[in-house]
């Protein structure tokens, strides 16, 4: 099983500027490509402070002159939010600025917050449609004099210029949930990326059976890779675990108020969250978070991937958004490298 981060700028309050959260983004990447990470992913989210990432292909290009050995992902593309023209083009150059070490994710959002500003009236069905339509077309413009007559989509024939530098095109990857999605992925030669969320192992066992089962249904496809990205912190002590499964209580308390888009958003950042409501939401408790996210010292760390390892997954993504300190991030991520990733060498 390969290992990999999943991270993005985020912020909860104005105390922290853009600029040195940028900073603190990029030595992370650093950190994971120097110890050997096998990728990097970061995504795309738009006017929201608590995942900054407007375009993951002007980051990623940044991070090819950055790093050196870990591929660079697109962790994901807002599907709706792409013409297949200008993902085919964007993603080819980006493709060629880092060498080759391009990885496409794409989904198909997860925030009314965006749809109703970007697409008003797009819901996440027609979203999801989008995305169906959006996959083949740019693999049909990577290849070359490609016309286009679908549903949302209409464009005579056309030539992705440049063309990637991976032939022939860079693998796509797709988030996936419901058994649909999964089965759109494999038959269409997508590898899957999967996230339980803040649910604990028994929905990682799920989503690998809807992958097992689109394989099944698919058996001339070679079987592609799937990717699980789950909440991770490498503690020092039950004081500092304890600490990181409040730290994600509280993340996920604000993950969940920009989903539900029901509360005033100002200059980007959401309506604070009283202390006493996050203590109180039982479903996203300390010890809910301490159970289900992969939060421990490393042995503990180590002997919950193995479970994921033994169930077929092929790449493990430390999903580094926590809300906590860069020095926090920091200190786990590096204990990650040093002591849970040696035992999962060949």
């Amino acid at each position: 099983m390969k290992f990999s981060l999943f991270v993005h700028m985020e912020r909860l309050d104005a105390s922290q500027s853009h600029k040195s959260l940028y900073e603190e983004f990029v030595a992370l990447c650093e950190i994971a490509d120097k110890g050997g990470m096998h990728a990097i992913w970061t995504g795309e989210h738009h006017g929201m402070d608590f995942t900054i990432a407007p375009n993951p292909f002007v980051t990623i290009a940044d991070l090819a002159r950055r790093t050196s050995q870990a591929r660079l992902g697109t962790g994901t593309v807002i599907a709706p939010f792409w013409h297949p023209i200008k993902l085919a083009g964007e993603a080819a150059m980006t493709d060629i600025i880092c060498d080759g070490r391009l990885d496409i994710g794409i989904a198909r959002g997860a925030y009314s917050f965006e749809y109703e500003r970007l697409l008003p009236g797009l819901d996440a069905w027609s979203a999801g449609q989008r995305m169906r339509e959006l996959i083949p077309a740019i693999k049909g413009i990577w290849n070359g004099d490609y016309a286009h007559d679908g549903e949302f989509f209409k464009f005579p024939a056309t030539t992705s210029a440049p063309k990637p530098l991976q032939q022939p095109n860079p693998p796509i990857w797709v988030a996936a949930r419901d058994p649909n999605s999964h089965e759109f992925a494999v038959a269409n030669g997508c590898n899957v990326q999967v996230t339980p969320l803040w649910q604990g192992d028994d929905e990682v066992q799920s989503l690998m059976d809807r992958f097992n089962d689109a394989c099944a249904k698919n058996p001339q496809i070679d079987r592609p890779k799937i990717m699980l990205l789950r909440h991770t912190y490498v503690g020092t002590s039950e004081e500092d675990v304890a600490q990181a499964a409040h730290e994600l209580s509280v993340y996920y308390n604000y993950f969940f108020a920009w989903f539900k888009n029901e509360k005033p958003v100002t200059q980007g950042l959401i309506e604070r969250i009283p202390d006493e409501q996050i203590r109180s939401n039982a479903m996203l408790s300390d010890q809910v978070m301490h159970t289900n996210n992969v939060v421990g010292d490393a042995r503990t760390v180590i002997d919950r991937l193995k479970t994921y390892e033994a169930l077929g997954y092929d790449e493990y993504s430390f999903w580094i958004d926590t809300g906590m300190s860069f020095e926090r991030k920091k200190a786990s991520l590096e204990r990650f490298i040093a002591e849970v990733m040696p035992a999962f060498q060949e």
